[in-house]
Parts: C-alpha cells; sequence; structure tokens
C-alpha cells in the first residue's frame, strides 16, 4: 500500500525541511505540503516535498486539501515539528492490512527529558488505547477512500483531530502501533507542562461539553 504523508505548515521554516528529510529515508509515495501563509521561509525550506501547496489557513482546511491533491492508498497527517522513528511507515502498511483496523497513530514520545514529559507520553498512548481519541501530534493515518467516504476533517479551528477521531472510532478499531513519534516540547515549554496539559483536558472536556471548538480556538493560542 501506498502512503501519501500530507504536513499542514504556517511559519514552519525551522524545522520543515529535517522533517521532510527525515520522511524521505522511508519511501512513501509522496510528501505533501500545504501552507497556510507563511511569512517566514517555509516555502523555501519545503521544497524537498514532492509538493507544495498554498492552501487556506487552518489545520483542518489544510489538511482537507491535501488530500484531495493526494494520490496515496493511505494518507498520513504530520505535524511539521514531528519525527517519525525509522519503519514507522512500514508499521503503517502493516497495520492497515488488518481489514478491522480503520486508522491509528504512533506512540508519541515528547523530545524532552523528566518523568512530566514521559507521563505526558504514557497517558497519551492510554488515551488512544481506551477510548480511540487521537491528537495531531501523535500522527493521524486512515486509508484514502475511507477519509474520503467520512468526509475528512470537520471544518474547525481547533480540534478537528478530536471530532474527525470521535467519526472514526465508530467505524472499527483504532490503534497504536509500536512504532515512537517525536514531538517538539517547544509548547509545553513555553507555556508551561502542567499548565499546558491541563489546557488541553479542559478545553477538549468543553467540547465534549457542547461548547463549539470554534469559540474555545481563542484560548490555545500559536506557538512557534
Amino acid at each position: 500500500m501506498t502512503i501519501s504523508v500530507i504536513i499542514p505548515t504556517l511559519n514552519e521554516a525551522q524545522g520543515i525541511a529535517m522533517c521532510i528529510a527525515q520522511l524521505r529515508r522511508q519511501h512513501p509515495r509522496e510528501i505533501l505540503v500545504v501552507d497556510g501563509g507563511s511569512s517566514d521561509a517555509t516555502w523555501t525550506e519545503a521544497q524537498g516535498a514532492d509538493r507544495v501547496l498554498h492552501g487556506p489557513r487552518g489545520r483542518a482546511a489544510q489538511m482537507n486539501h491535501g488530500a484531495a491533491q493526494a494520490r496515496g492508498e493511505i494518507l498520513l497527517f504530520l505535524h511539521a515539528d514531528c519525527r517519525l522513528q525509522d519503519g514507522s511507515l512500514d508499521a503503517v502498511r502493516a497495520c492497515l492490512q488488518r481489514p478491522r483496523v480503520v486508522a491509528g497513530c504512533f506512540r508519541m514520545r515528547v523530545a524532552a527529558p523528566g518523568l512530566l514529559y514521559r507521563s505526558i507520553d504514557f497517558f497519551a498512548t492510554l488515551r488512544v488505547q481506551w477510548t480511540g481519541i487521537i491528537y495531531g501530534d501523535q500522527g493521524v493515518f486512515v486509508r484514502r477512500r475511507d477519509f474520503e467516504r467520512w468526509g475528512g476533517f470537520p471544518p474547525l479551528r481547533l480540534m478537528e483531530d478530536v471530532f474527525f477521531s470521535l467519526r472514526v472510532r465508530r467505524q472499527g478499531r483504532v490503534v497504536v502501533v509500536p512504532y515512537d513519534i517525536e514531538v517538539s516540547a517547544r509548547r509545553w515549554a513555553k507555556v508551561g507542562v502542567v499548565r499546558q496539559t491541563l489546557r488541553n483536558w479542559t478545553l477538549t472536556a468543553l467540547a465534549a461539553a457542547g461548547v463549539n471548538p470554534n469559540r474555545l480556538a481563542a484560548f490555545y493560542p500559536h506557538v512557534r
């Protein structure tokens, strides 16, 4: 099965070239970068991708735009500040050979030392295993035909990953493959580990209680 990797970007010049180079070693069919109007050198630094697309600003819209242009049988949505362990794409292919599995992600590992970060890693995997809810920085993969049938990511400014997961988990198994995705610690480092974690939990709970995620987006600022 062939894989299209879709990377939404907004001012990711610092790390996008390394992200693309690391992915290239794993031989995806294509790497698509969808830029939402960066004001830095992201466009130039992303030229190692197979295609760099202009997209509407907003992660959900950018990922849907990339998916519409993709040609692989599997779609892998990856944040620009994440790095996949070698062998991860082969694990994705093997995982989606199992008909009951509809989507999955990777074991998250925040790129910083300390027990607090390791607890974040542990509970991220546990969340997916218990609830089927994947956060975008864990890397989301799905068959392209299923993604199209389910209508893609909902057009939200925040938590498109959560609401997509809620839809997907009703269709079959959502799994965590035993390969690491290294996630930048920049948001936790800037906001604070405890504060950022509590913010994530609170916003997710409010969304689950019926508060429109587009309203909650104001309380989740961009960090670069």
